[in-house]
């Protein structure tokens, strides 16, 4: 943001600055040292973390981090106060310059939810909703601390302030002697983590829809943030001290919302299948289970233990992946999960009815509607996910109407293209899959930040392929974290929910079931890079031709 501002041309930015004496550590870092010419110096502690908490005892609990008694802002005094002590005993003339320190919370609306205390100044605090301008924020920070120099220091700014143009250069140079210009692989993924947490206008609209609203149903395509919201919208009930459930579909996501969510007290997390199961006394499915026990004799096992004890119904409901869920049966044991019901208990539904029902439940939203008739619609569009190329993609690939359009990206597109690789049908596609990997390597990406998809589970290219190196790193997926030198793999099914930065989906063929809802679904797990290996004829007809 401040390298492609117009207004920064002459600042100097200094991110990672390594520390080796510092005031209180054996070493420490400063995220980020801005110089601005005239203005003065910010140095910068940035906390992506989506919850601040700071505890009786003093301690702060940043997002699932363990407690700690040093909290950010006394990390950005110390780290300020060393880079101080070295200039000055590089003979640099600091007193003109403003040298200051803030805390930038990335994550939360901090300068609103932050008390005061006296342990910082209100301008030293910047947030999410400065995102939007970063420049403009940095230029307030820096005039906000010189006012209080000012206050504290007689004549400080008298006859003008530093550092000018020479000085900064000189400053920067002395910090940093030699400068590393190029984006490498870490900054981008860096970069990129940070674009996806980051939330957007639109998506504080849906939080304001929560507050304002007794139930809502939020849709919208994939990737415009749906999961995370549920999330959110979760922890803001579970503050104010209210209990409640946390339920998706997917095992996967599932596995990652329970972990992601493990310090929020108050709120059960899991799939809606894991707690039908806890409902009905159940540690784990009997063997053989099939569709009838899981929509019929499972759902009714619950429904008996939510009558019998009141308890087991909560002040609160958040679905996430609902068009997979909603089909009678369950509808029935979410009204009783609820206090007041699914008609006028405390629900919020997320939930993208473009074409993730592969679950052959095409009538889930009327099902809601005649469920919950006072139930308030909020719309979802701005992708948050992927890049503009994979988004086209999917709306060329699935055939998607409307589909996504080039307003409706929040990332900017860095110019490459998916790639669509076609293979005959029944031909092995290791070779396809290899160059896809090589290509993916070449550009920096590690193998865990790469996963392979198929409509297919153990006939898939991944777990069939006889090539000595892939099968040495493939590992199946299993809904935990990636780990460096692994290649994951799975069926898009199992998938859903999820991203990766990059992603291979293999097998696709015009014959599998539910070819064009499996493909969005795949299509759109990836957030920066997509390669597609489709059998040929089946490519032909996505453009018209003969199969």
């Amino acid at each position: 943001m401040l390298s492609s501002s117009n207004d920064t041309v002459d600042w100097v930015v200094l991110h990672s600055l390594g520390i080796a004496e510092h005031v209180r550590q054996v070493e420490g870092e400063a995220d980020f040292v801005i110089l601005v010419p005239n203005k003065g110096i910010l140095v910068v502690e940035v906390k992506s973390h989506q919850t601040i908490q700071r505890q009786a005892d003093g301690r702060w609990k940043l997002g699932n981090d363990a407690p700690t008694s040093r909290g950010p802002f006394q990390q950005a005094r110390e780290s300020m106060h060393s880079l101080r002590e070295f200039l000055e005993r590089k003979h640099v003339n600091l007193r003109s310059v403003p040298m200051l320190y803030a805390v930038w919370f990335t994550g939360v609306r901090a300068r609103a939810m932050l008390p005061e205390d006296p342990e910082w100044h209100s301008w030293q605090i910047l947030d999410s909703e400065d995102l939007k301008c970063a420049p403009a924020a940095v230029i307030r920070t820096l005039e906000a601390g010189t006012k209080h120099l000012d206050e504290k220091i007689r004549f400080f700014s008298f006859g003008g302030i530093g550092p000018d143009a020479e000085e900064t250069k000189r400053i920067a140079s002395t910090l940093r002697p030699r400068f590393d210009l190029g984006s490498v692989s870490g900054d981008r993924r860096r970069a990129r983590r940070s674009e996806l947490v980051a939330f957007i206008e639109e998506q504080y609209r849906a939080l304001d829809a929560v507050a304002e609203n007794r139930s809502v149903l939020f849709s919208g395509p994939a990737g415009t943030g749906k999961t995370f919201l549920a999330m959110e919208a979760a922890r803001r009930e579970a503050a104010m001290g209210k209990s409640g459930r946390l339920l998706c579909f997917n095992k996967f996501l599932g596995k990652r919302l329970s972990a992601d969510m493990s310090d929020v007290n108050h709120l059960t997390v899991g799939t809606f299948h894991q707690e039908l199961l806890r409902l009905a006394g159940l540690r784990k499915a009997p063997d053989g289970a099939d569709r009838s026990f899981w929509e019929q004799e499972l759902p009714e096992r619950a429904l008996e233990a939510l009558v019998e004890d009141e308890r087991l119904t909560y002040d609160f409901l958040v679905v996430d992946e609902i068009q997979d869920i909603a089909i009678d049966p369950y509808l029935d044991v979410l009204d009783l999960m609820v206090v007041g019901g699914l008609k006028d208990g405390r629900v919020l539904f997320f939930g993208d009815f473009e074409r993730q029902a592969i679950y052959e439940n095409e009538q889930g939203k009327e099902r809601l509607r005649a469920r919950a008739p006072h139930m308030m619609s909020h719309r979802l569009f701005v992708n948050c996910r992927n890049l503009p190329r994979i988004g086209f993609q999917a709306n060329l690939l699935s055939k998607l109407e409307p589909g996504y359009k080039s307003e409706q990206f929040r990332r900017l597109d860095d110019g490459v293209d998916p790639r669509v690789l076609p293979y005959a049908s029944g031909q092995d596609q290791s070779i396809q899959l290899l160059e896809a990997i090589r290509s993916l390597r070449d550009e920096g990406f590690e193998l865990n930040e790469i996963v392979i998809l198929s409509p297919l589970a153990s006939r898939s290219t991944a777990a069939t392929t006889s090539d000595t190196w892939l099968r040495q790193v493939l590992h199946p997926a299993d809904g935990g974290p990636r780990r460096k030198g692994q290649l994951t793999f799975g069926t898009i099914h199992a998938f859903k929910g999820l991203e990766a930065p990059a992603v291979i989906i293999t097998d696709m063929d015009r014959n599998v079931p539910n070819y064009e809802a499996l493909l969005y679904v795949g299509l759109t797990r990836a957030t920066d890079r997509l390669f597609v290996l489709i059998e040929s004829g089946t490519l032909r007809a996505v453009f018209g031709g003969k199969p």
